[in-house]
């Protein structure tokens, strides 16, 4: 605890020394032209270059005393902000942000000259401002094609190699698999990558976090669940490491829609957005971007059969229980028939019952279709005999 009031009080104290070095530029630089207008041009005890100064450093120190908790607030924020971002970003950043200064410092060359104060000193300083943020947001927002411009190759041999091994393998192959917020607040994903059948990484990019945080901020409490489940399974799907996990720090600050961002990154990193959204399925098509929609996973491996339906099977052996026989369809399906061991080695209609999924396979139990004819027909006799008897009673009582 008192090494961290140390760390702030030094911090505080670097601050106000820093207002006051500024101070003293700013002082001896334009409190001159203060006195010019209250008509003391020439240079007195109280209008030189050190009192000018020191009284510039006092005035900024005095100010760091009011806003040094202002500031160091944002320095803090900055802090955290920067320890966030990955090594490329603060890279790209850093030389982006020194060749706008750069560029700012040749165009403000010839103001200098100028006798103007706010030609000679204020637009040099506007301009460093404007060209330092251009050149920082430029590094930063398009840090792939910075990267792909400068990948330069020495030779041509590593060109070719390294060309091949970032080359698709296949035009229907693509390395990384773009989650969006729906599928992982859905959270079969998990179970699909648990199963081996999706290769490559799987990229999940900030703007989709974020997303899921705002969710799982939410007021609503249903929101505020979906949100928090998304998290966890994003959580242990890092955690557990069956397959690699990516996190994609770029935005599209001229895009406003998550939707469109994650059409935007698929196209640049040659990707396929993995989803359950129907709508953005749809859209995603229409902008010639590979999709994998889990919903029409889940509909293809429906059982082709359902209660009710009639099938032609042949009893081939007899079952483990309740005089069972059992059958096969032509993909292999077992079929267990009640009473079928009575038909063995015979074509029998059967209905189905009831079909489950198992780790072996599919399973499908079925009855034969003549066995509820004769229940129908029993039915419908024991219906006649008792609407008979209703009426023998009646004419009696009358």
């Amino acid at each position: 605890m008192d090494l961290e009031v140390n760390y702030l009080n030094k911090k505080r104290a670097i601050i106000q020394v820093i207002f006051a070095f500024i101070g003293l530029g700013l002082g001896a630089a334009y409190i001159p032209l203060i006195w010019a207008g209250f008509g003391y041009t020439n240079r007195t005890w109280f209008n030189n270059e050190i009192v000018n100064a020191v009284i510039g450093a006092l005035v900024l120190w005095l100010l760091s005393l009011i806003f040094s908790g202002y500031i160091e607030r944002l320095i803090n924020r900055f802090e955290k902000s920067l320890t966030s971002k990955s090594p490329s970003y603060l890279l790209f950043g850093s030389v982006s942000t020194i060749i706008g200064l750069i560029l700012a410092i040749l165009i403000s060359t010839p103001l200098y000259r100028l006798d103007s104060p706010i030609l000679g000193g204020l637009v040099p300083i506007i301009l460093m401002i404007l060209f330092g943020y251009l050149g920082f947001r430029l590094g930063t927002t398009k840090r792939e094609e910075w990267r792909k411009l400068f990948s330069f190759r020495t030779k041509k041999n590593a060109d070719d190699s390294e060309s091949i091994i970032d080359r698709p393998i296949d035009d229907n192959y693509h390395h990384y698999k773009i989650l969006d917020t729906n599928i992982l607040i859905d959270g079969r994903i998990y179970d699909l990558v648990k199963t081996g059948f999706i290769e490559g990484t799987l990229l999940v990019p900030n703007f989709v976090l974020y997303e899921l945080q705002y969710i799982a901020d939410s007021s609503d409490s249903i929101k505020r669940v979906r949100g928090r489940r998304g998290l966890d399974i994003l959580n242990k799907l890092r955690e557990e490491n069956i397959i690699p996990v990516e996190m994609y720090e770029g935005d599209y600050d001229d895009i406003s829609e998550v939707d469109s961002k994650l059409i935007r990154l698929a196209k640049e990193v040659n990707g396929v957005i993995v989803t359950n959204d129907y709508n953005l399925n749809k859209v995603i098509e229409f902008q010639k971007v590979q999709v994998l929609n889990i919903n029409a996973l889940a509909n293809a491996l429906k059982p082709r059969v359902i209660p009710g339906e009639h099938l032609d099977v042949m009893v081939v052996k007899n079952g483990t229980e309740r005089q069972q026989g059992v059958a096969y369809l032509d993909d292999g399906t077992m079929v267990v028939v009640e009473d079928g061991r009575y038909y063995l080695n015979e074509h029998l209609d059967v209905i189905v019952t009831s079909a489950i999924q198992t780790d072996a396979g599919r399973m499908i139990f079925a009855k034969p279709a003549h066995s509820t004819h004769e229940i129908n027909e029993e039915n419908e006799h024991v219906g006649r005999n008792s609407t008979a008897k209703q009426k023998n009673n009646n004419k009696k009582s009358n």
